[in-house]
């Protein structure tokens, strides 16, 4: 079994709490802090839930700056934090810890953002070839890609739903949430222009990725995306596809192989190398650290797109 996607369980022994806020590398428990206590599972829900509850909602998130976050395994007393918050905010299937300890707990209200948005299937190859062999879990196989956040048209439609969560939970503070929600859809709105603009007139419309993230991304904006591996980004790629992929480059004229911040470059400055390609990082914003391009979402989404047009092209 693939370790990282195996269903972690729930770690009883009670540990240093290591939730952390998304701004803010205190240590901070949820639960009679006279806001809305929100718990988001990692970086992507925790910037909604700031940027919708603004002064209004406290926030924590169970996956740690620079953590990969298919790797967490909930605490007791994370579980307990849990308990005690006023809502929780998590993308189902993405976390199985998470997942878990969602399920087993008696939180009020339960916000899942892969029900505000359609989910579809994507392989290692959007757009390409199936893949080679399958792996036995089926997000690898063609199943749900989880990645949602990165194609701000979905990631807006989840907002808009988190938003309208939030208004029924804390009606007091409805009003604050309309506007705030109302002002990050502006935003993403703007940001997915930008990428319309800037990705319209490319060389090529074809980039290689170790992680296959960004499916929602290359159907948005009519590109493909080539993944050495799948939504594991640290599985190593048959000697075949390896092949496939430098005579895949060679005809459509890909310039660069990308990876992320968050796991080793071995794989892909191997490959780059092998077939003269230059290496760069396109980051699946599961994260923010020192290394991230950008300070939040909307500066690393910028850095992708500045990303993706030296490697495309752009005119």
């Amino acid at each position: 079994m693939n370790v990282r996607r195996r269903l972690i369980p729930m770690v009883a022994a009670a540990g240093a709490l290591s939730a952390l806020s998304a701004c803010s590398t205190d240590s901070a428990a949820a639960g009679g802090t006279g806001t809305f206590d929100v718990v988001a599972s990692f970086y992507p829900m925790a910037f909604l839930a700031e940027q919708i509850g603004g002064d209004h909602v406290h926030v924590t998130s169970l996956t740690e700056p620079g953590q990969e976050p298919h790797d967490l395994e909930i605490s007791a007393k994370q579980t307990a934090q849990l308990q005690e918050s006023d809502a929780v905010l998590y993308l189902k299937n993405l976390q199985p810890s998470v997942d878990d300890a969602v399920n087993q707990s008696g939180i009020k209200t339960k916000i899942d953002a892969a029900s505000l948005t359609s989910l579809e299937e994507h392989g290692n190859e959007v757009g390409g070839h199936a893949a080679e062999h399958d792996d036995e879990h089926g997000e690898e196989a063609g199943g749900e890609d989880p990645h949602i956040w990165l194609d701000p048209v979905k990631y807006s439609e989840v907002a808009k739903g988190v938003g309208a969560a939030f208004e029924k939970a804390d009606p007091d503070h409805a009003a604050a949430y309309k506007a705030n929600t109302a002002a990050l859809v502006k935003k993403l709105d703007a940001l997915n222009t930008k990428f319309e603009d800037g990705l319209k007139n490319t060389d090529t419309k074809v980039f290689i990725t170790t992680h296959a993230a960004f499916g929602y991304l290359a159907e948005r904006y009519g590109l493909t995306e080539e993944a050495i591996n799948g939504l594991d980004p640290e599985s190593e790629p048959s000697a075949a596809r390896v092949k496939d992929l430098e005579k895949m480059a060679k005809a459509d004229g890909v310039t660069t192989v990308f990876y992320e911040t968050l796991v080793s470059d071995r794989t892909a400055k191997t490959i780059a190398s092998d077939a003269g390609l230059r290496t760069d990082v396109l980051d699946p914003i599961e994260g923010i650290t020192k290394k991230s391009r950008g300070k939040d979402y909307f500066s690393v989404q910028e850095a992708n797109l500045k990303a993706l047009q030296s490697a495309l092209g752009a005119k």
